[in-house]
């Protein structure tokens, strides 16, 4: 049996740190009744993982080399842009963003394939340019990739997914080689744009509308009472948690959205600390995977592809999080595997199918040459 292909391709090891992930995102969900207008999360979401794993299945056994070529992923870049032009159209509203596609009891969310379709753009411009990526054009060019969809997915508007997208470029310009020096040089002008609008343009009403997303436990009657109530549920959960299905912040409605946007709150009061540690070991082995993967990548393309996928499942992560004890602010961004929700799920899920696609192809025997090209040495 291990000899079979379906057994070979698939990366066995990955499955099992996310099956728990999953698993507990789908537990809280059943824990809590819906009310009939909120409908059956957790059975919903169970169909959704069930699509999502044939997905990663499927993409786990294609050649992705046809990802290198120019053409594909401009058109792939022009596509997914059409679509997000689209819904200022058609776009279906929901929680004051025009940010999806409703095809009767069936909805998706294409600012989440659009992150993807960044990482894969991204990884092929600084691929491509390896041996001159210190020129300071370099991050005005893949600046004005990212640019185009963190506007369309901004104007929504979705500032959670556009920050996401923001993260995305950040994070593999930094990695791609690119001068530091360059790179500190456009961020201080940034903010000495930001400082000029700040003194000079802005009135007091907008500064006061930036300070209250920034910090929302200012307005804890208004804006911050999601995140009070979030503190509340991840502080009473205490060590060991409450018990499955004794969350009182969630069960009583106290907390809302805690199947989307603070699940890891619904998660803290049932399963405390040692359940938070748990799940965070279990997403830090998730991304040691990634990054393994990346590391055996047959080019620059596959590498960078790979912390491109990284970055983007640290970011949503880290701000999610963040934004559930209050250190962070709101802006909708879904904890992967656990929130409900088939464009995430389908997205992160498709993003390691590929991954693991890759490595189909990948030369672990010039592992070490790779590195040295990559990194410049």
């Amino acid at each position: 049996m291990s000899d079979h292909p379906f057994i070979k391709k698939i990366d066995w090891l990955l499955v099992v740190f996310i099956l728990p992930i999953v698993s507990a995102g789908l537990f809280t969900m059943k824990s809590f009744v819906p009310s009939e207008s909120e409908g059956n999360f957790f059975g919903k979401q169970l169909i959704w993982i069930a699509i999502s794993f044939t997905v990663f299945f499927f993409f786990s056994f294609i050649d992705f080399r046809f990802l290198k070529r120019t053409n594909i992923l401009v058109y792939l870049f022009l596509f997914f842009c059409g679509i997000l032009l689209f819904l200022f159209v058609l776009g279906h509203v929901s929680h004051g963003a025009k940010s999806w596609l409703s095809f009767g009891g069936f909805s998706l969310q294409p600012s989440d394939m659009m992150k993807l379709v960044v990482v894969l753009i991204l990884s092929k411009y600084f691929s491509r340019r390896h041996v001159e990526i210190r020129n300071i054009k370099h991050i005005f060019i893949s600046a004005v990739y990212a640019l185009v969809p963190f506007l369309l997915v901004l104007f929504q508007p979705d500032f959670g997914s556009a920050i996401i997208i923001f993260f995305i470029w950040l994070g593999m310009t930094m990695v791609s080689g690119i001068s530091k020096k360059h790179l500190l040089m456009v961020f201080l002008g940034g903010l000495a744009a930001v400082a000029f609008l700040w003194v000079f343009v802005f009135a007091q009403y907008q500064k006061e509308r930036i300070l209250n997303f920034v910090n929302p436990m200012t307005n804890i009657h208004g804006s911050g009472y999601n995140v009070l109530q979030s503190t509340i549920a991840v502080g009473s959960g205490q060590v060991l948690g409450k018990g499955l299905g004794f969350g009182t912040q969630s069960r009583l409605k106290f907390l809302p959205e805690y199947q989307t946007d603070f699940v890891f709150a619904a998660f803290s009061e049932e399963w405390g600390f040692i359940g938070d540690i748990i799940l965070l070991l279990l997403y830090g082995l998730v991304i040691w995977r990634i990054l393994y993967f990346s590391s055996l990548g047959e080019s620059n393309f596959e590498m960078l592809y790979g912390m491109g996928i990284a970055i983007y499942f640290m970011s949503h992560i880290l701000i999610n999080i963040g934004m559930n004890i209050g250190i962070m602010p709101v802006t909708g961004i879904t904890l992967p595997f656990m929130s409900y929700g088939g464009s995430h799920l389908l997205t992160e899920f498709a993003a390691l199918g590929i991954l693991v696609g890759m490595r189909g192809y990948s030369r672990p025997a010039h592992r070490d040459d790779m590195k040295n090209e990559f990194l410049g040495i």
